[in-house]
């Protein structure tokens, strides 16, 4: 018995979910789940299909390989089991790198991590505690591009499907952005206004925030504009010192990053233009 993640998306159009589940029907196949998305924004259609298939997995790719052709169509077929595979880049905040080994370790993270990368030393003992091996080198802007090229042979050499940047706190080339486009993800803090520069959470204080948060989306060459995948907030008020929000907002940025990593871990993030389609 295969367990099975289909993910299918075209132009919007009439028969589409008779076709895919025909095909899956026509392979003895049993939908577990299934959860479908029109986007009257782009004229996108989007299917995420859990699937219990007792028979031939060649033969029901070869079934849905005549109806993505037919609807010209970007789909995958992924086994349920199949955990992906990550890239951690981080500097100094260990909260959101704990955060995800933590869940990881515990099993509630289907990922495989080989590797973490960082610009300082600061967290090899946290990665040294969970195992896992951590390389790291000073990134300054003359070469910088050789710790980016670092990035794309660990991508390659360790077949990395996801990037996370941890509180990785480089900008990354437009060229890393554009080849990366889809496969990393960011975190960052989220106000009401927005504050930019240094000490955000001093500068929320002093302008007597309500809201905190975070937001987590794909990396782009335009900083932190990319599409959202994930975020969370928390009402604090007058009385929250610079100390408690700031731990409060760090809490949120690991939380919210580690659900925007399950999310991709579970194929359940579509890229429909400038946004995401997110099926939880």
């Amino acid at each position: 018995m295969h367990q099975l993640i289909l993910t299918f998306s075209c132009e919007d159009t009439s028969g589409i979910v008779h076709a895919v589940s025909g095909a899956i029907v026509g392979c003895r196949g049993n939908i577990t789940e299934l959860q479908q998305f029109s986007s009257t924004d782009t004229g996108r259609f989007f299917m995420r299909v859990e699937i219990d298939l007792p028979t031939d997995l060649i033969q029901f790719r070869s079934a849905m390989r005549d109806v993505a052709k037919r609807f010209d169509a970007t789909w995958e077929i992924t086994e349920a089991s199949e955990r992906s595979r990550v890239l951690l880049l981080v500097s100094r905040a260990g909260g959101p790198l704990n955060d995800l080994l933590f869940h990881q370790r515990a099993g509630d993270l289907p990922v495989d991590i080989p590797m973490i990368l960082s610009n300082h030393e600061t967290l090899r003992p946290l990665a040294d505690f969970y195992g896992i091996p951590f390389g790291s080198q000073v990134v300054l802007p003359e070469n910088k591009h050789l710790f980016e090229d670092r990035i794309r042979q660990v991508v390659t050499d360790f077949d990395i499907d996801l990037v996370v940047l941890a509180r990785y706190m480089q900008i990354l080339s437009p060229q890393l952005c554009a080849e990366l486009a889809g496969r990393a993800i960011n975190i960052h803090h989220s106000f009401l206004p927005g504050f930019k520069g240094a000490n955000p959470y001093r500068q929320a204080h002093t302008r007597g925030v309500k809201l905190i948060g975070a937001t987590a989306h794909f990396v782009t060459s335009d900083l932190d504009e990319g599409p959202i995948i994930e975020q969370n907030v928390r009402r604090v008020d007058h009385s929250h010192t610079v100390a408690e929000l700031t731990s409060l907002g760090q809490g949120l940025e690991s939380e919210t990053l580690t659900s925007a990593v399950r999310l991709f871990a579970a194929k359940r993030i579509f890229l429909d233009g400038v946004r995401t389609v997110i099926f939880k």
